[in-house]
């Protein structure tokens, strides 16, 4: 067989959470998830000329304040926004997150398309949020950053949801794994401090 098997022991740039074993895959997609505090997120578009094409779009995003994970990417977003009135139209989506977006892969030499330099792919939904759980989306988007505090009041902004279908990892060789939501959410992304 030619199959080869890589085994490497990656350090941690400093200042960085230590990510975990690729081997816990869910765990990996959850710390992804956390340290990521934007997203692409590709919709069907709805206007011309790219009609009923992908159109992948950036948005802020938040699972919870740092160091408070929920594994739920929350979003702001106004009806202003083209992608958010694709979304109005259908609200299925796409939202890949890569830890390309942070110090991680730069410090360690990583291609943002190297399998090491590890990335979620999430299928799924955007649904508008109320009550309790908006509140929590404000607290946990307006953590980071806070700019968004100042965005303007008659956009008529609103909190929303990603609501998770199938998690999509790739953040090791041997190509992309799949975790679902029930994985996803059981698992932890940072190991319990003793």
């Amino acid at each position: 067989s030619n199959v080869r098997i890589y085994h490497f022991k990656i350090q941690c740039p400093t200042n960085f959470p230590e990510i975990p074993p690729h081997q816990e895959v869910a765990r990996v997609a959850r710390f992804i998830a956390h340290q990521c505090d934007w997203a692409s997120m590709a919709t069907i578009s709805t206007h011309k000329p790219v009609m009923g094409q992908p159109f992948s779009n950036v948005f802020s995003v938040s699972d919870g304040p740092r160091g408070s994970s929920t594994g739920v990417p929350y979003l702001y977003l106004t009806s202003m926004e083209v992608s958010v009135q694709d979304l109005q139209v259908n609200p299925q989506a796409s939202l890949s997150m890569s830890l390309a977006q942070t110090d991680y892969c730069k410090q360690l030499g990583f291609d943002p398309q190297s399998p090491l330099c590890a990335h979620i792919i999430l299928s799924g939904s955007v649904i508008q949020v109320n009550g309790t759980e908006a509140d929590y989306a404000q607290k946990a988007l307006f953590s980071r950053p806070p700019e968004m505090m100042e965005w303007p009041k008659d956009h008529d902004w609103f909190f929303a949801k990603f609501n998770i279908t199938q998690v999509w990892v790739l953040d090791y060789f041997g190509g992309i794994k799949m975790v679902s939501p029930e994985e996803y959410f059981q698992a932890a992304p940072h190991k319990k401090q003793n």
